[in-house]
């Protein structure tokens, strides 16, 4: 009986947001707000919901079903971990978290071999790294889809969660509400954000993906703390440095800003360098004062990746009703959820909005 070859789909990974088109992001964003709608009913306390309801639930798409997610971790972890290993459990499937303690990978055995190992026996590697190069490597010999969870130079998951934040609230931006479509999705209008503070895995992936969506971003950093620049190479690539302001002072980063960004100016591993980063940023706190002094929207809105330090930003900003941080923190799941639909349920990078309608009858 002659053989049959069946042809091998190229493996596709996810670094960053620099590797999707607008198209793709977009889609990935509709699709975390489809799925966050259908998911939340089977998530309230049995009996909540009325009969009829009930029985007009459907289950978000089972992609996941009997496949397992390596969660590879070598660095601590809250919001994504949580994500990662509840969004997989509502795919069907289920989130293997594998510690730096937990397996042989940097003490006896290479990135290679592992990600041969895990590849073998998971659809999946969601890799939170240290230094870029490793999740590369992984990457670079993995037979599965391998997803950055967090790298030194980009973090993809955590600026498609802010992307659905902004779009939710689009009417706070809109100065009315605007119309939603299914699954209340909400244009959003071209917005103003102001990111003060170190130029980390957070802005890295800001930088290429704000300006493509219609964006302008605003940047205020020390001299010395600027995007590497294998980062700014990617940024001139994809056109987004036209849509970038950049300088020094925190003041002028938020002039008309709708939206003010920071984050941690002392990541995992730069522990050592903390009296000379707490000297670099004195006067890049986000306050009231600041963005009032810099001219920032009367209304303007607060975003931070968590988790948060008093010097990065203080209580009455982070605590009060410009903050959108903890709908930010929530959205990581859904948006994870899309991710590992997509890449690891699907294998594709993002499905194009014209096959948004077949899913929709697939899932039916």
């Amino acid at each position: 009986m002659a053989s049959r070859v069946v042809a091998q789909k190229t493996v596709p990974h996810l670094m960053t947001l620099a590797d999707l088109t607008v198209p793709q992001i977009e889609q990935t964003l509709r699709h975390s707000l489809r799925l966050k709608q259908l998911s939340q009913p089977w998530l309230v306390p049995q009996g909540s919901l009325p009969a009829k309801k009930v029985k007009k639930l459907k289950l978000p798409p089972q992609s996941l079903f009997n496949k397992t997610i390596a969660l590879l971790f070598s660095k601590r972890s809250t919001r994504t971990r949580l994500a990662a290993e509840t969004s997989a459990t509502l795919l069907g499937g289920r989130a293997l978290f594998l510690g730096r303690d937990d397996i042989q990978l940097g003490v006896n055995e290479t990135p290679r071999d592992t990600a041969r190992v895990i590849g073998g026996m998971c659809q999946g590697i969601f890799a939170r790294v240290g230094d870029h190069s490793e999740i590369e490597e992984l990457a670079k010999h993995s037979p599965v889809p391998v997803l950055n969870a967090l790298s030194s130079l980009w973090h993809p998951t955590q600026i498609l969660a802010d992307l659905l934040t902004l779009h939710e609230h689009a009417h706070l931006f809109a100065g009315k509400s605007s119309p939603a479509s299914e699954y209340g999705w909400q244009d959003l209008r071209p917005l103003t954000i102001a990111y003060v503070g170190d130029a980390n895995n957070i802005l890295n992936d800001m930088l290429v993906t704000y300006p493509r969506l219609g964006h302008q971003l605003r940047v205020a950093s020390p001299p010395a703390y600027r995007a590497p620049t294998e980062v700014w190479s990617r940024v001139e690539e994809l056109g987004c440095d036209k849509g970038i302001w950049w300088g020094t002072d925190p003041r002028e980063a938020v002039k008309g800003a709708d939206v003010v960004v920071t984050d941690t100016w002392i990541s995992m591993g730069q522990e050592a360098e903390k009296a000379e980063r707490l000297q670099a940023f004195e006067g890049y706190q986000v306050t009231e004062q600041l963005c009032k002094e810099g001219g920032a929207n009367p209304d303007w809105k607060f975003m931070h990746c968590l988790p948060r330090k008093q010097n990065e930003v203080d209580d009455e900003v982070f605590y009060g009703p410009r903050s959108l941080v903890f709908p930010e923190a929530d959205n990581r799941k859904w948006t994870i959820m899309a991710l590992f639909d997509n890449l690891f349920g699907k294998w594709a990078h993002g499905i194009p909005p014209r096959d948004q309608k077949k899913e929709d009858e697939d899932d039916d």
